[in-house]
């Protein structure tokens, strides 16, 4: 910490130096200023948090500069140093908020109990600095979490009441009244492996980088919005409520700018305008009519990247993949990659002679997969440790698609092959207990506590069992997976709570409880108050007023 001393007398600011015990107080720097105006040049240039000056100088004297001082450094202290018992100057330095005034000739145990004082109250309230900043940080972080919460309700038909969308409109400043609405949506899912290995460990980086080039188009004209959906995480969704015969043309624009930013081939699945009434209904009707329009899409034609109602298909049956489960467990098994190729081949070959495949099929062939791989690894005999059964894509599951959109085999043909290679290294008795996968899961729930996440949820994205994850994840942290989300999720609240202007139904959305009721007794069983009760009590916690007057001299 700094202090400045502000004296134009050499002796008296030598003095000073000498009288106070500079450590005790935590001050490892001592600056000196021999004037008002040399006093401001140094507290513009290096912010010392606390200033001993004289009153009577030249040029500025003590008032001017702590009248500076309260404009331009409000969170500097001040203590006055005066050979003058005068009671005007007094009241000065008290209305200009100075912690004390001292008379000369300098009294070794008042100085150093004023500068203590001082020094204590600027860490006290840089303290309560760093906490709002902190408070503001966190706010600012999950404003758009909130937002995209309330939108989420509205396409998944739980707002469907003017009275339930009133915080989307507060929050959002919506238009009063919204007669037609359309919606779009496009799927980080459906996106080439290139863009997707670019971004595998930024996927909030990508969902956030798509939503502002949408925003930068609907804010323009003031006709819509795109959020992301939270139970859906790879989904961006676009409602527009603008002039129809203006949608194409946006839509067309929004795709240009994300080939044009991203540099890649954004398919987007378009819903229609009906006659299911207005604003909030209209929303979530057109969603799913969009969302099915994206994922109905044939990925083996060349097609526009513009997708409305699929078409009625033809009955083909598909190919199963658990009828080929024993042919891919042994090749896997065998660890050999030209026994592996061989059985994928007999996969790959089979989808090949379809006439049409969707998108929708090749997720749920890749789910079905997910699915196989976790089912083997939590049926090893004993207690092996093992690694997650990754896919190149990383943390984002890769549709194998290429930079058009349309169905690779080739590509797919190598992620299989990758994954039942991995499989194979993590199923045999060889392989090295040793493993980094239970923290890789507690870093997600770090980043992620704000979310929907349940222990299925990080079986799926881990390729583990629900049981192996809840036993090692206990042995690692000393607490079972729900515990551990929600004393992150508790953390988050009590900083929010801090801001009176936050409502609790709205912290509890933004930590990731929809029930606001369910995280109040979480709440409270966790802390031992209520969130309210918490709130009443640290909200109130004034700093402690600048010590002025009670060492002065008492007559007038």
């Amino acid at each position: 910490m700094k202090v400045l001393i502000v004296d134009d007398e050499k002796h008296v600011r030598h003095a000073i130096r000498m009288l106070v015990h500079w450590e005790a107080c935590g001050v490892s720097e001592v600056i000196e200023a021999e004037s008002g105006d040399q006093a401001i040049e140094v507290i513009t240039a290096l912010s010392p948090p606390v200033v001993l000056t004289d009153m009577r100088m030249p040029g500025k004297d003590g008032v001017a500069l702590m009248e500076w001082i309260q404009v331009n450094s409000p969170a500097t202290r001040v203590v006055v140093v005066s050979g003058y018992d005068d009671f005007d100057l007094v009241r000065q330095v008290i209305r200009r908020g100075g912690m004390d005034y001292i008379l000369k000739p300098v009294d070794p145990v008042e100085i150093n109990e004023a500068l203590n004082k001082a020094t204590q109250a600027w860490r006290t309230a840089e303290q309560d600095r760093n906490r709002q900043t902190m408070q503001a940080m966190e706010v600012n972080r999950m404003r758009p979490h909130y937002a995209d919460k309330l939108l989420t309700e509205i396409v998944s038909g739980i707002a469907s009441t003017p009275l339930s969308i009133t915080p989307l409109r507060e929050e959002l400043r919506l238009p009063a009244a919204i007669q037609i609405c359309n919606a779009a949506v496009m799927s980080t899912t459906q996106l080439d492996a290139d863009i997707l290995d670019k971004y595998k460990t930024r996927r909030a980086l990508l969902s956030f980088s798509l939503i502002n080039i949408c925003n930068e188009f609907l804010g323009t004209s003031q006709t819509g919005i795109a959020f992301r959906h939270l139970e859906r995480m790879d989904e961006i969704i676009l409602l527009y409520w603008g002039e129809p015969s203006r949608w194409p043309l946006l839509l067309q624009d929004i795709h240009t700018g994300i080939k044009t930013a991203l540099r890649c081939y954004m398919h987007i699945g378009v819903g229609s305008y009906g006659s299911f009434g207005a604003f909030p209904i209209a929303a979530a009707t057109a969603y799913q009519e969009a969302r099915q329009a994206l994922w109905k899409r044939d990925v083996l034609q060349t097609a526009d990247w513009m997708h409305q109602s699929s078409q009625t298909r033809q009955n083909i049956r598909l190919p199963q993949l658990p009828e080929m489960e024993e042919e891919l467990r042994l090749s896997a098994l065998s660890c050999n990659a030209n026994r592996v190729s061989i059985a994928v081949g007999h996969w790959i070959a089979a989808v090949a002679e379809l006439p049409s495949v969707t998108a929708e099929q090749l997720a749920s062939w890749n789910q079905e997969l997910d699915w196989m791989l976790a089912r083997w690894l939590n049926d090893r005999p004993g207690d092996t440790d093992g690694e997650e059964l990754a896919d190149e894509s990383g943390s984002i599951h890769a549709l194998p698609i290429d930079n058009r959109g349309m169905l690779s085999l080739p590509l797919w043909q190598r992620q299989v092959e990758n994954r039942l290679l991995a499989a194979g290294q993590a199923l045999t008795p060889s392989h090295s207990p040793n493993n980094p996968t239970i923290r890789d899961i507690a870093r997600y729930l770090d980043a992620h506590y704000d979310e929907d996440i349940s222990l299925q949820d990080m079986a799926s994205r881990f390729y583990l069992s629900r049981e192996y994850i809840s036993r090692k994840f206990k042995q690692e942290y000393g607490v079972n997976l729900s515990d551990y989300l929600c004393q992150i999720r508790m953390s988050k609240a009590k900083l929010l709570l801090l801001n009176d202007k936050l409502r609790l139904h709205h912290i509890a959305g933004m930590v990731g409880y929809q029930d606001e009721k369910y995280f109040g007794k979480v709440f409270k069983k966790l802390e031992g108050v209520t969130p309210g009760e918490f709130r009443r009590r640290h909200s109130a916690n004034p700093q402690p007023l600048p010590h002025t007057a009670r060492d002065l001299p008492t007559h007038h």
